[in-house]
């Protein structure tokens, strides 16, 4: 069996690290040459304001008042600047955005595996190519394009990381803090001759990240005060730094400025996917080299803003987030970055024609090299034969480009020479994405033979050990040995022809995985045709309808990750299903409670997604219910036979309703206190702590009698929970533990109804002394339902918390109790515990299902194994890198979640059996008698 799982979890690895090369590799390229225009510069320098989490919206509409919510900003764009909308990519966090604008290229999906902080890549920016960089603002942001650096011209000042705090009195005063430090930073330099000199070189650049508005965005939402205050003390901050550089400069209009933000953020404070208003951002640039205001008497967007914000007749210029980075270069006269994949949008230059056509023709060049040296770096890698060049760009197609550039230029056909230059960065990034996606179909297919070779396998073992469908066959030795070969050979000439590509060890793992997987299911050809034959002699009508079951069942989880409420249909018919089976007719108590609760069960996923609006008082409405339906159970234990309790266990019951008690509290006060902004109690936050700490350990000291150490368990996960809960998800662990000890008592009122076991007394079943291998029974038919109903239950237990697959949907203020200080790693690890919850609910109860039904727990988590698996393999073939950034963060996450969920079954198989059957025992204090 260890064999087996640790196969199991390797080939599960391995599908799930797949996607990431296959559809979400890193697309950077090395060895190009820095691409310059040999024009003059419009501006000597340039001040880069990025107000982090800023939402298009936001910034452009009037308030209430009609009057504009950024006064200063409002005026630049009407009578001094350019303005537009800037489009940025998944994933929407602060890093990935601060590439795209700085260096001008999106970060691949797996660089939020590797941390936000660090450089998972080394690549260029226009800090870098700049004469001087001085920066301002977060630790997070600031140190990454400060080590991407070749020498020492990028300066970095940052604030300590404590002082973002989401409970902290006003976060405004990160950017205070910014905005006081430049003006101090000028007011020295003063009388700082060579740092005074360093300000007065050309290519200089300002950089003043904001973190404040982001931090206000989480803390209190976007519609907030908090924020829109903030967004007015940013407005107040540029103003006062434009006016003091301009004058610093004595007005030599050579400053260049641009506002723009690195991410937006949802109406309930998060960000990370692709919903509009995490994805549009604003864009506004001003001074030397900028174009003024163009008034328009109309303009056509599929959007309804320049409406909405009382701009329709000023031209909006829309731009993509890496854009800004070739616009930047261009305005102060650097090398284009060099992985950039911006296009310059010439709209916002206020240049000669000359100038604009020159600046786009080396932007041209410089997307054209990256082009060059991927398709160089595949054809290097692929046998001639089999290389199929990107036939738009052929070598003869780039020059004849270039030169027809170049003579348009030489003609003063200026915008002839632009408008070809925007086609050939188009097709010379079609070009990159086909070479990056050369490999796909090939490695698709692998992951796809592995997947259905490793199905199959499964299918095979559950036949093979756990029913008595065919006899045990003998193959003789002279033919495995032949098979071994056959197998060896074809592995030899998969990995020669990999080698003679120098392909990387990756496609390796990829290729040569089907090999053994099917070995191994080739190897058990006797069994496969006994299951044939036994198939075969089975009438047509039920072998067809038990496929169309088994079919619609999976199809029902796997539409319930687009739509939770496929969730609630199908908790009604799980409500139904003793009703349909005649079960009822011998518990009718037991059923009529399972309908209920089932009922019950099914609201949630039909309820809006959680974190959109807190309410505290359902979290303490759910631990007031625990705590009364834990008065009834401990009455209920004093009144049963002795046999089952010592004052111990009391004691123990009654401690973890006091920690129930405690979290109610705790959660109330600590949003309390945050709501008056006095930060986070530190009593509050050493209870919480406690309280997570002893939630795992509590349930080992209770007795392993069946329902005792079930009930143990569910309280202190839900003394946990509720210090993780903001709203109405806080009844749900509660309500899933009532269907769960339903569900158990079910299954055993089945086993009775199909005559396979007598009922045994579940109250006095003790998990110690359930390990007994003689009395595990074979498989049964009803054994898939029981399988089928534990995936469909741990779906529910993830969605019907009101998660969506999204990193959006998780809501910061579900660890306010625990921490407000920002911490990606902490926070995240906290928001897992929060899901992870319900899943060990259930695993528990499937665990307690699998030895009252006397299963081995490996023949029902195989049977699981294939389930999911099968579910896996729907969302590997949905996982898309086009379309909306929304769709394709939603398809790698079903996919991650899938895949995550089947290699957790097996941890969690494991962490339910300890929860169930082991018992901590504390020393026992001897008494001294005095002498």
């Amino acid at each position: 069996v260890p064999v087996f799982i640790l196969a199991g979890l390797l080939v599960h690895l391995v599908f799930l690290v797949s996607i990431f090369d296959i559809y979400f590799s890193s697309p950077l390229v090395h060895g190009m040459t820095p691409q310059q225009t040999p024009l003059p510069p419009p501006a000597k320098r340039l001040v880069l304001f990025v107000a982090d989490g800023l939402r298009a919206d936001s910034l452009y509409q009037l308030n209430s008042n009609e009057m504009p919510q950024a006064p200063y900003l409002r005026g630049i764009l009407e009578n001094n600047g350019s303005w537009g909308i800037s489009h940025t990519r998944v994933p929407t966090e602060s890093r990935p955005g601060h590439v795209a604008l700085i260096a001008g290229f999106y970060e691949d999906v797996s660089a939020v595996a590797k941390g936000w902080k660090e450089n998972p890549v080394e690549f260029d920016s226009v800090f870098n190519e700049s004469k001087y960089t001085w920066s301002w603002g977060s630790p997070d942001i600031l140190p990454m394009f400060a080590k991407g650096a070749t020498g020492d011209h990028v300066y970095t000042f940052c604030y300590s990381p404590e002082s973002e705090d989401f409970g902290a009195q006003d976060a405004a005063k990160l950017d205070t803090w910014v905005f006081d430090h430049v003006k101090s930073f000028l007011n020295s330099s003063r009388s700082n001759q060579t740092l005074f000199s360093a300000l007065n070189e050309e290519k200089v650049v300002l950089f003043l990240h904001l973190l404040g508005i982001d931090t206000n965005g989480h803390a209190h939402r976007p519609n907030s005060r908090e924020y829109k205050e903030n967004i007015k003390k940013v407005d107040e901050g540029v103003k006062e730094i434009a006016s003091m550089i301009d004058n610093f400069y004595g007005n030599d209009r050579k400053t260049a400025f641009i506002l723009t933000s690195d991410h937006g953020m949802t109406d309930w404070g998060s960000h990370g996917a692709g919903h509009p208003s995490e994805t549009l951002t604003p864009l506004i640039v001003w001074g030397a080299g900028v174009n003024y205001p163009q008034r328009v008497t109309s303009q056509f967007f599929e959007d309804n803003f320049l409406k909405e914000w009382k701009l329709e007749n000023l031209k909006r210029l829309d731009v993509n987030q890496a854009d800004i980075a070739p616009l930047m270069a261009s305005l102060i006269g650097v090398p284009f970055p060099l992985n950039s994949v911006g296009t310059l949008p010439v709209e916002y230059l206020n240049n000669s024609a000359h100038f604009k056509a020159e600046s786009m023709f080396t932007n041209a060049v410089q997307v054209l090299e990256q082009f060059k040296v991927k398709m160089y770096q595949k054809k290097k890698t692929t046998l001639s034969f089999l290389f199929t060049p990107f036939k738009a760009l052929s070598d003869a197609e780039q020059i004849n480009f270039l030169k027809r550039i170049r003579l348009f230029i030489q003609q003063q056909e200026y915008d002839a020479a632009v408008s070809l230059c925007k086609t050939l960065i188009k097709l010379a990034l079609e070009g990159l994405s086909y070479y990056h996606t050369y490999d796909r179909l090939f490695l698709g297919l692998s992951i796809t033979l592995s997947f259905v070779g490793w199905t199959t396998y499964v299918i095979l073992m559950i036949v093979k050990t756990h029913t008595n469908l065919i006899k045990t066959v003998q193959t003789s030795k002279k033919k495995s040995t032949l098979l071994f070969y056959c197998f060896a050979f074809v592995g030899m000439m998969i990995a020669f022809f990999l080698l003679i590509q120098t392909s990387p060890w990756t496609y390796y793992i990829y290729c040569l995985l089907p090999v053994p997987v099917w070995y191994a299911v080739v190897k058990e050809l006797p069994v496969i045709q006994g299951l044939a034959t036994n198939l075969l002699s089975l009438p047509i009508s039920q072998s067809v309808g038990f496929l169309l079951v088994c079919t619609l069942g999976i199809e029902i989880l796997v539409f319930s990750f687009f739509y939770r409420s496929t969730l609630s249909i199908g908790l009604v018919v799980f409500a139904g299903w003793p009703v349909i089976t005649q079960l009822w007719v011998q518990a009718k108590r037991t059923v009529l409670v399972w309908i209920l609760l089932c009922v019950l069960l099914a609201v949630f996923p039909l309820m809006p997604v959680v974190g959109r609006e807190p309410n505290i008082s359902l979290v303490t409405a759910a631990g007031l219910l625990t705590l009364l339906i834990s008065c009834f159970s401990l009455a209920s234990l004093c009144g049963s036979e002795n046999k089952y309790r010592n004052n111990k266990d009391l004691k123990l019951h009654f401690y973890q309703m006091l920690s129930i008690a405690l979290s109610t509290y705790v959660v109330s006060s600590t949003h309390e206190s945050l709501k008056n902004k006095q930060g986070l109690p530190l009593l509050n936050q050493i209870i919480s702590w406690m309280t997570l700490v002893s939630s795992l350990l509590l349930p080992l000291l209770s007795p392993t009698f069946l329902f005792q150490r079930l009930f143990s368990i569910s309280l202190s996960l839900m003394s946990t929970y509720l210090l993780l809960s903001t709203g109405y998800e806080a009844l749900f662990p509660l309500v899933l533990s009532g269907v769960m000890f339903l569900w158990i008592n079910m299954e055993q009122e089945a086993l009775q109804h199909y005559g396979l076991s007598l009922k045994p007394k579940l109250a006095g079943f003790n998990f110690a002394c359930a390990t007994d291998i003689t009395q595990f029974r074979l498989l049964h038919l009803d054994d898939i339902r029981r399988s089928f109903f534990f995936v469909f239950f741990l779906v529910t237990a993830f969605f019907g918390t009101g998660n969506i697959a999204s990193v959006n949907s998780f809501d910061p203020a579900s660890v306010y109790c625990f921490l407000t200080v920002f911490s990606p790693f902490m926070m995240g690890g906290l928001l897992v515990l929060k899901v992870v919850i319900p899943f060990v609910l259930v695993s528990c109860a499937f665990e307690a299902i699998q030895v009252t039904t006397q299963l081995s727990s490996k023949s029902l988590f195989l049977i699981v194994l294939v389930i999911s698996d099968i579910m896996a393999l729907h969302f590997f073939f949905l996982v898309k890198d086009y379309g909306s950034w929304l769709d394709i963060g939603t398809s790698i996450s079903h996919y991650v979640l899938v895949m995550s969920l089947t290699i957790f079954m097996m941890l969690m198989n494991g962490l339910a059996q300890l929860l169930t059957t082991q018992r901590l025992e504390l020393p026992r204090r001897t008494k001294h008698h005095p002498m």
